[in-house]
């Protein structure tokens, strides 16, 4: 058993063979950039899922080696007063990539079809509105240019109480709690309900949903980074031997 406080450099140094699985995919990455920065490109990914399903561990593990100047991660905090007498998506239409830009989204205006309708901090008709809109956003967004990746990171709920126990545990992730964090297990079929109606409303054809199962988390990670590498054909992909096509038991269409 790994010692909870150890380090995560320390503990992905015990597993090798991921590390240089890893590197492969993040040289692919850095190819990848190079090409949207040449071409003026734009990419906009999207991480959603439950609390503790492996997001921001899968963010860092994409983002870690690319040149800094030409990726962003946005996480926005809570909306202000201002923002909230906003148009819904308003706050979120800043952080969308400029040409050459790659933009991580960690949580995005997704909030609003699944967390907040959770703890009630949206209304049942502001709920509805936004599956309304969203696909006519997203639609615009792609027509413009922008490729969208919208993966869902998906885990058992028995794994996700291990992980918020450990986060417990380990003082070095215990900022990653919050109340909202500690209320997932008792919420957990109320996500179930809200996460399906929203696949259903908005995986579209031009902005689809791809579920990443996450019950591994560095199996999804490396999974999850070659479905993004997959969605732009960029000059010299694919090292010899380095298999690029995602597994189809970890990555799948939302249906």
């Amino acid at each position: 058993m790994v010692d909870p406080l150890l380090p995560f450099e320390l503990e992905e140094e015990l597993d090798r063979d991921y590390l240089v699985e890893l590197a492969q995919l993040q040289l692919e990455l850095l190819k990848l950039q190079e090409h949207i920065r040449a071409q003026g490109l734009r990419l906009l990914v999207i991480f959603e899922g439950r609390d503790a399903a492996g997001k921001g561990g899968a963010i860092l593990r994409l983002s870690q080696n690319l040149n800094p100047r030409h990726v962003r991660t946005i996480a926005l905090a809570k909306p202000t007063a201002i923002e909230q007498g906003q148009w819904y998506f308003q706050r979120y239409l800043h952080g969308l990539p400029d040409p050459g830009e790659i933009v991580l989204f960690d949580r995005s205006w997704y909030n609003r079809a699944v967390v907040e309708p959770v703890f009630e901090f949206c209304s049942e008709a502001q709920r509805k509105r936004f599956l309304e809109q969203v696909v006519d956003v997203e639609r615009m967004l792609v027509e413009d240019g922008i490729v969208l990746v919208k993966l869902w990171f998906s885990i058992d709920r028995d794994v996700q109480a291990e992980r918020l126990e450990a986060r417990v545990r380990n003082p070095l992730r215990r900022w990653k709690l919050s109340p909202i964090d500690r209320a997932a297990q008792a919420n957990w079929d109320a996500f179930t309900r809200y996460k399906e109606a929203m696949f259903s409303a908005t995986s579209s054809e031009s902005a689809p949903w791809t579920i990443v199962r996450g019950n591994v988390k560095k199996r999804a990670r490396l999974e999850g980074i070659r479905h993004v590498l997959g969605r732009v054909d960029y000059p010299g992909r694919g090292a010899e031997g380095l298999r690029l096509e995602p597994d189809p038991e970890v990555v799948l269409r939302a249906t």
